[in-house]
């Protein structure tokens, strides 16, 4: 053991308080939690944090872990069996070169460097920077507008709070200068002015950037500041604070010279393609309209290889250090799913090696752009460098999106990239029928890091699972809380309606479902029960509910539960404003809102804000709430929403909220992620995810979205609006001024509904109640609202399961099957519900439909309405009509 280095054991101080034991290097520390988990925590000041943080609460509940550590040659070596973590002794806070991990994955030897691309950028003194490639806290790297550099732009400063920064180090001291490339038209508060940001340097505010309209979102400017700056090195940022408009978009930044011109873009030349690893597939020589894009999830690196549209179309890559002449496998990861109006079919692309013939990759279906599969095909390479090519046979042959390439010998596994599995947003506010999602925990090569630093203070948990999935999410479980589990009521049947109703019109409703023999579990009133404003007031209207407690009473005799929605906001005419803002010391906001613009807004990381919004909900008189619907959230939160979550629960026992994710306070416009992440979310929330499109194709991405949400974070609880919640395919309703769904559609969405976390009927003015449609629908509905409730058990048991496991309730296949490609493959269309039953929702018009369905190995499965067996490892089309859809147990289980 060397100076500087420290070993605290088992039989320490340490190991008798149930912390993990830590291996200390200079202002380094590791601290090994599990055979699978070590923290890697940098602190320049040598004081490390042992306290709980907002995260992380569960570091000391691992059991000790032996593990052993060696200083050989500069470098220490933590081994603990599953992992073997290196760091330079000496080298400073963590980088992609001093700090590796190397790991099993399945057959595969991975090794990691947890820390490459975290932290600040490093800008060149007097080059562009691409604005999507710094250091975001809030915007969100976007690429829906024209003519940016690079691979999109930073997009929004929507909320207090948001940033983007970067380092430049100049070698002499002196004058300098700022200069953005901007985008600044119409913003989602409707005005089209001259915006600000703030520049800070080194934490301190430096000057003010004033941007100007531009012609519209897809025309760019240029707008400086002067800087002075010492030599060496700082962090600068463009940073909204809460007397700026922010509401811009920034494509690209540079730090030059006094009045030096702006720097050109770099477009990034082709990279080689080492042996035996996964390479970017777009790291190529592309050729005829084959084109780097990142529109779909779950791709490794900057994005994939699209445009594959014409003959010709393609990518060449230089591969290097081929071991001999010989035969291989060149490996592809691709996507293959609707395109155009073309059918969904089998898709081939040319695989060519030097200048040798072309073989033929056949590329069968994935279940979306977003779920991808990997396979080969075997050329013949010579010893040393070698070219090869994708490319399109044909016009109509590609049409797919390849992610990656790998060049291995022959008989090698499989190789997965660094590539997300699942994903999570905000919400699918807008969403018509797919979106972007940022990644979680799990990634396809087995490895990932939590990053829980502060701004000085690198801290990040360092998971090493291999393809043992499920074993991550139990660690994320102990690390920073489990899922929370929800009363049993919450799992059976609700329904909610952005309708304008009376409380005896709600009776009715509760008393046409028992007379109409569907089960109800909870009933949601929305915003217009307000008074005296039906979106900001905080008193229940006398003349929608004369008498809220008899109601209240009276729905809980039915055995049917409630909740009040809310949005955080309060005019300042409301009778209650005044005391609110004493109570709040006069720090309520005035931002204007849905009310107008005499409209205040809480900042729920203040706690006299905090306060001054639960006072109003006493002032409401609700007694007999079982729980409140959090429905916007959070215009002046700077990011923290979990305090909001947490205040909810501590209220009610959880929070129904739409805030989740510690999301930037961005409204519909910006669901991107903030450094927060969503851990501390998933103990205390149900997560509402928001007012999706109502139409075929948002129903296909919610079949996916379940999954991948509870698989990237960890939580089980998630709440679609079922039946989605405006436009799309929308008729004439059965009530003044509704619409409603297409038969079919709607019949396939309660369909769905049923195996989902939580079964909540909802919409804008848009029938959701049975019989609002024709019998074959009507039938088909209640049918499974009655099925929903025949499950309430088994769903709690997963639920309970979820909690104490870190299992989620719907389960995307590969957490049970991750050896299997079809099971990544196939993520989009099936999942299993609990752990015996296999759903594959329809999601295809007509009353008639028929879906193909993969049957994992190791079980036979039988159809749950049918009887019908299918063996494992098969895939299959499985026809249905309105009366039944796509579900199969398990063999060996009992059907629930």
């Amino acid at each position: 053991m060397t100076s500087g280095l420290t070993l605290t054991s088992s039989t320490s101080a340490e190991a008798h308080s149930k912390k993990p034991r830590s291996v200390v290097s200079g202002n380094a520390r590791f601290q090994v939690l599990s055979p699978t988990l070590i923290r890697t925590e940098y602190a320049a000041n040598g004081k490390f944090t042992d306290a709980d943080t907002f995260n992380v609460i569960g570091r000391d509940d691992f059991k000790p872990t032996a593990f052993t550590q060696r200083v050989s040659h500069g470098w220490l070596t933590i081994d603990t069996g599953a992992a073997t973590l290196r760091y330079q002794v000496g080298s400073g806070a963590f980088t992609e070169d001093n700090l590796t991990v190397r790991l099993k994955t399945g057959k595969q030897t991975v090794t990691a460097a947890p820390w490459a691309g975290q932290g600040v950028p490093e800008c060149v003194f007097g080059a562009l920077c691409e604005a999507e490639d710094l250091a975001l806290n809030g915007p969100s790297a976007a690429n829906d507008h024209r003519d940016y550099t690079g691979h999109g732009f930073a997009a929004g400063f929507e909320g207090t709070g948001a940033s983007a920064t970067f380092a430049v180090a100049p070698a002499t001291a002196g004058a300098q200068q700022l200069t953005v490339r901007y985008a600044n038209s119409t913003g989602g508060d409707g005005q089209n002015v001259t915006r600000t940001l703030t520049v800070t340097v080194d934490g301190v505010a430096a000057g003010t950037l004033s941007l100007p309209p531009t012609g519209n979102w897809d025309t760019w400017a240029l707008a400086s500041v002067p800087l002075t700056l010492t030599a060496g090195r700082h962090e600068v940022s463009l940073l909204r604070t809460a007397t700026d408009s922010g509401n811009v978009n920034v494509d690209s930044l540079a730090v030059v010279a006094p009045g030096a011109a702006y720097p050109a873009p770099v477009t990034p030349g082709p990279q080689p393609c080492a042996f035996g690893t996964p390479c970017e597939a777009d790291s190529g020589v592309l050729a005829n309209g084959g084109k780097l894009a990142d529109d779909h999830n779950g791709y490794s690196g900057d994005g994939f290889l699209a445009g594959l549209e014409r003959t010709g179309a393609g990518s060449a890559l230089t591969v290097t250090g081929v071991p001999a002449p010989g035969t291989y496998q060149v490996q592809l990861r691709y996507a293959n799913a609707q395109a155009g109006d073309q059918p969904i079919q089998d898709r081939t692309i040319a695989v060519t090696a030097n200048d040798g013939p072309a073989v033929t990759a056949t590329l069968p279906p994935t279940s979306g752009w977003d779920y991808w599969r990997t396979q080969s095909v075997l050329v013949s390479l010579k010893a040393g460098t070698n070219t090869v090519s994708l490319g399109c046979p044909s016009d109509q042959a590609c049409h797919v999106n390849v992610d990656t390439v790998a060049v291995t010998a022959k008989r090698a596994p499989l190789l997965a990239p660094h590539a997300p599995l699942g994903g999570y947003r905000r919400g699918l506010d807008g969403v018509n029928g797919g979106a972007r999602t940022f990644a979680g925990l799990l990634f396809q090569d087995g490895w990932s890091l939590l990053d829980d630093s502060t701004t000085a203070h690198p801290d990040g948990y360092v998971f090493a699972y291999g393809q043992n999935y499920r074993h991550a999410l139990d660690e994320l479980s102990t690390l920073t809380g489990p899922t929370e589990l929800l009363p049993k009521w919450t799992y059976g049947v609700w329904y909610s309606e952005y309708y304008d109703r009376t409380a005896a019109e709600f009776e009715s409703i509760v008393s046409r479902f028992k007379s109409e023999g569907v089960p109800l579990d909870s009933l949601v009133v929305d915003t217009d029960f307000k008074s005296p404003d039906r979106w900001n007031g905080w008193e229940i209207d006398p003349s929608r509910f004369p008498d809220w407690t008899a109601f209240a009473t009276w729905l809980r005799k039915q055995g049917v539960h409630t909740g009040l929605n809310i949005h955080p906001s309060i005019l300042g005419s409301d009778p209650h404003f005044a005391q609110a803002q004493q109570i709040a010391k006069g720090k309520l906001k005035r931002t204007g809102c849905n009310g107008g613009a005499d409209c205040y807004v809480f900042d729920f990381g203040d706690a006299d804000q905090l306060q001054a919004y639960f006072w109003l909900h006493d002032q409401m008189g609700a007694d007999g709430v079982d729980f409140w619907w959090l429905d916007w959230c959070c215009d002046a939160s700077q990011g923290l929403d979990s305090h909001i979550n947490q205040a909810y629960a501590d209220k009610t026992g959880f929070a129904f909220s739409r805030a989740y994710g510690s999301l930037q306070a961005g409204g519909y416009g910006n669901p991107s992620a903030v450094t927060g992440g969503p851990w501390a979310d998933k103990r205390t929330t149900l997560h509402f995810t928001g007012d999706a499109i109502s139409n075929w194709e948002t129903l296909r991405f919610e079949v996916g979205y379940t999954p991948g949400e509870s698989a990237a974070t960890g939580l089980a609880a998630i709440s679609h609006d079922i039946g989605g919640h405006t436009n799309g395919l929308q008729e004439p309703g059965t009530e003044p001024g509704s619409t409603k769904l297409p038969d079919d559609l709607y019949a396939r969405w309660v369909q769905m509904g049923t195996f989902q976390p939580i079964d909540r009927l909802h919409s804008n003015h848009s029938d959701r109640l049975p019989w609002q449609y024709g019998p074959a629908a009507n039938a088909s509905a209640k049918k499974f609202l009655n099925l929903r409730k025949k499950l309430q058990p088994y769903t709690y048991a997963a639920a309970a399961e979820a909690t104490r496991t870190g299992t989620p309730i719907v389960r995307a296949m590969y957490l049970a099957y991750p050896n299997e490609q079809e099971a990544y493959a196939t993520a989009g269309s099936q999942y299993l519900y609990g752990p015996d039953l296999l759903v594959a929702p329809v999601t295809t018009p007509g009353t008639t439909a028929t879906t193909t369905v993969w049957f994992p190995p190791g079980n036979t499965w039988t159809d749950y309405f049918t009887g019908k067996r299918y063996a494992g490892g098969t895939t299959a089309s499985v026809t249905t009509t309105l009366d039944t859809m796509p579900v199969f147990v398990r063999s060996g289980a009992k059907k629930p």
